[in-house]
């Protein structure tokens, strides 16, 4: 009893010293985020999710009528080696067809991009999400998705002709499969923007359930967590 005793209090002891290792590294993060609001030279970025998706929704509306914003890109780029304020992430396929910061018409420092072919969450784009919210305060989370994707068109190919795929491509599609699966079964006319707005859809789903932190801060209102669909024709991006 008394050598169990003696492990019990050992392994009490392990776990607050990660625990509190834990939380020192999270404030080591976070320490450079309360520095940046003393820099009147860097925008705000607390101003909540529904503004947040506001100015996302007007720079795209400038950027398919073919009138951005002109910028002196210069500008401000001394400022922003103190550190950065995004005001929303985008989590958003790789393709070279999409730039989120010319779809939404952003500068620098106002986006905090994670791309990934198929524009779904694993866990390396998960936590870098999480630090854009928990770190940097990131009030606002779209996943865009695009028309004629071609990460969601291979998995199509999987999933309906049984297609092999070389590499590292499998777990890819592996990924978007029950997005391609729960549209499949509603018969859509077009199967490849039917899954494309649930793949949407579901890794919307996901960010939001995903405990401990996006969770906790989608339950409590501090982040939105938004969904949407790029056209390559128009350039407009559609809300999903």
């Amino acid at each position: 009893m008394c050598n169990n005793h003696v492990h019990s209090a050992s392994e009490s002891a392990s776990s607050r010293r990660r625990f509190l290792g834990g939380a020192a590294a999270l404030a080591a993060l976070a320490s450079s985020a309360p520095a940046l609001a003393a820099d009147d030279a860097l925008p705000t970025n607390r101003i909540g999710g529904d503004a947040a998706l506001q100015r996302l929704t007007q720079g795209n509306a400038r950027y398919v009528a073919g009138k951005p914003t002109q910028r002196d890109y210069s500008v401000g780029r001394v400022a922003r080696t103190s550190g950065q304020k995004p005001f929303a992430a985008i989590l958003g396929c790789a393709d070279s067809r999409v730039a989120p910061e010319l779809a939404f018409d952003q500068g620098p420092g106002d986006l905090f991009v994670v791309r990934l072919a198929g524009n779904f969450v694993n866990d390396d784009a998960l936590a870098s999400l999480e630090f854009a919210t928990k770190v940097l305060e990131v009030p606002l989370i779209m996943v865009l998705g695009h028309t004629s994707c071609g990460a969601v068109a291979a998995t199509i190919q999987v999933v309906q002709d049984n297609a092999s795929l070389p590499g590292h491509l499998p777990s890819l599609t592996t990924a978007i499969r029950p997005a391609v699966e729960a549209a499949a079964r509603h018969k859509p006319a077009d199967l490849l923007a039917a899954a494309t707005a649930e793949n949407v859809r579901q890794n919307v789903a996901r960010l939001m359930s995903a405990a401990p932190i996006l969770a906790d801060l989608t339950k409590s209102g501090a982040v939105k967590v938004v969904g949407g669909v790029y056209d390559l024709a128009t350039g407009k991006v559609g809300m999903v």
